[in-house]
């Protein structure tokens, strides 16, 4: 078996050294080698570059915007982007919410927030843990009650990281407090983060902090929900986007029932009111 790198990926790192070394700022870089505090115009300024040349999406596919790059070419981009100093990238929009936008979402959907999860216009943040709901993330307690094409959502998330940093929160709320299960009835909401009440807590060590986020009667559009089947769609999305990694199509990880009922969403299975 040849584990050497082929002369096209040497060539291809090569390009990504030259790139990294001519456009990333100073600044930046010297705050990563130096393990300080990135400001959030650190990240999105840098990510903007990344994304004029066509490398914000390292791992999504041509279709969305992104690179279609290869396993082998992400793992070379993320070397030479870490040995020269470059921040990490917006992982909670390119690694997370954005794959299951990608898979599960409907072309309007698509059209409205992928675009600016790619240019760093809008910054997302994650909203599982709760007070009592973090490594048993099924027994999350955040409500959410159907009201016309939305939901009004009641409840507090935690442990978002850089959330304070974030205009959109992607959630785990419980919309059928009576189903069988503590992972049925779960659903996958968007959310702006302006409405939200939060505070922040900083660690004993530097440059950590995450958010708490309060909702109160926020409205929420659901990218996918339902209340029957056999496992919640909403806690397979949760399952699929921790796994989503790598270039790996998001689909293979969640299994959902196309069948179950889906409340407030037109026209289709994968439709949403955009507000």
């Amino acid at each position: 078996m040849d584990l050497q790198f082929s002369p096209e990926q040497e060539h291809f790192r090569q390009e990504v050294r030259a790139f990294v070394a001519s456009h990333l700022p100073e600044s930046i870089r010297w705050k990563v080698n130096n393990g300080l505090a990135i400001a959030r115009d650190d990240y999105i300024s840098w990510q903007k570059l990344l994304h004029a040349k066509g490398w914000a999406g390292v791992s999504w596919p041509t279709e969305f915007g992104g690179t279609g790059w290869d396993p082998v070419r992400q793992f070379i981009f993320d070397e030479e982007h870490a040995a020269a100093g470059g921040p990490r990238l917006l992982s909670f929009g390119l690694k997370m919410v954005g794959p299951v936008i990608m898979a599960f979402g409907s072309p309007e959907q698509q059209a409205r927030y992928l675009p600016k999860i790619l240019s760093a216009d809008e910054w997302w943040c994650q909203g599982y843990s709760e007070p009592g709901a973090g490594s048993d993330l099924a027994s999350l307690k955040t409500r959410a009650l159907r009201d016309g094409d939305y939901y009004v959502v009641n409840g507090q998330k935690t442990w978002t990281t850089l959330g304070h940093y974030a205009d959109w929160m992607f959630c785990l709320v419980r919309t059928d407090a009576q189903a069988n299960k503590p992972q049925q009835g779960i659903s996958f909401l968007l959310k702006r983060t302006k409405s939200m009440k939060s505070f922040l807590i900083t660690f004993a060590f530097p440059h950590r902090t995450v958010s708490v986020r309060k909702i109160e009667d926020g409205l929420m559009p659901s990218i996918y929900s339902a209340t029957s089947g056999s496992i919640s769609p909403g806690w397979g999305f949760r399952s699929g986007n921790w796994q989503d990694s790598s270039a790996s199509p998001l689909g293979k990880h969640v299994r959902v029932n196309r069948s179950c009922k889906i409340p407030c969403l037109q026209p289709s299975w994968r439709g949403l009111k955009l507000n």
